[in-house]
């Protein structure tokens, strides 16, 4: 379990970054959703004591992880948003001298180790090109491959899917949630699907703030019946945003298509729909987090 409470960071400008979080993290995969300047990346760094917050605690079982970060990085394993590759060399190389640095002194055992893991991300046939020449998807799962070195009980990614396409996408989800099955696995992203299709738990941290955590699955059934979406004109807009709680609108075929939320049936046209993550997700956030397009 990674328990999170009231996590603050700020910083000169005074800039609020996080603010008091406070997360209970089971073992599995976790979703933390967020638009781009949430704060995710940064609760991320925390949590890979890359970065020290302002104030607060974080415990991975019975690690005190800001008093004691060198334990955790023994059983952490880490794919941050961006990470760089030594441009010549193979992924097999490239793993092999990662596996050496967190500590697999042993030649054979890191062997086995090396091709383990290549095999469980399905880069074995490629193992003797560059990393630098993969695919989008190929890099990310090798970065997945380098966050396994070790075994690690707590792996966390930082929008791990962005970029790629749906093929490699699907295939990335897949790993992880073989990954799940061992330990806690964190997963942040702005990406509904990647939660809605993976995660059995979920929390929404915008502008530092956690806006909602729970169950996914009984999140999205809490919003059965309070979904209705209309068609309107983008001029008429305003004014159904001012007699409505939005949820989200978008642009669909030269209208505006509007979704919000009502205990009961609002008339004026408004028509039923399923509730489903992206309307949890949109609902959670503050309304100048929320945009059409």
């Amino acid at each position: 379990m990674l328990e999170i409470q009231k996590l603050t960071q700020s910083y000169a400008n005074a800039t609020l970054a996080l603010d008091s979080v406070s997360l209970s993290i089971p073992r599995g995969v976790f979703g933390l959703l967020g638009p781009n300047g949430a704060g995710k990346s940064t609760l991320m760094r925390c949590l890979a004591t890359l970065q020290t917050p302002s104030s607060g605690t974080i415990r991975f079982g019975d690690i005190d992880v800001l008093a004691e970060p060198g334990r955790l990085r023994r059983t952490l394993g880490y794919l941050p948003q961006d990470f760089g590759v030594y441009p010549r060399i193979s992924a097999l190389a490239l793993l092999d001298h990662l596996a050496l640095l967190k500590g697999i002194t042993g030649r054979g055992e890191r062997r086995d180790t090396v091709e383990s893991l290549l095999r469980q991300v399905n880069l074995w046939p490629a193992r003797h090109r560059p990393v630098a020449q993969f695919s989008g998807g190929m890099r990310q799962r090798f970065g997945v491959a380098q966050a396994l070195i070790g075994r690690p009980s707590l792996i966390i990614v930082d929008e791990p899917t962005a970029g790629l396409d749906p093929e490699e996408r699907h295939r990335f989800l897949n790993l992880l949630a073989e990954i799940g099955e061992q330990g806690v696995v964190l997963l942040s992203t702005h990406i509904v699907e990647d939660v809605a299709d993976l995660c059995a738990r979920m929390a929404v941290l915008d502008k530092g703030r956690i806006r909602l955590e729970g169950a996914t699955r009984s999140l999205i059934a809490e919003l059965q019946g309070r979904v209705w979406r209309k068609a309107v004109e983008r001029a008429d807009l305003p004014g159904y945003l001012a007699a409505h709680r939005a949820i989200s609108s978008r642009l669909s075929n030269g209208l505006v298509l509007l979704h919000i939320d009502s205990p009961s049936d609002p008339g004026n046209g408004f028509e039923p729909v399923p509730g489903g993550l992206a309307d949890v997700y949109f609902r959670a956030l503050e309304p100048s987090s929320r945009a059409a397009g």
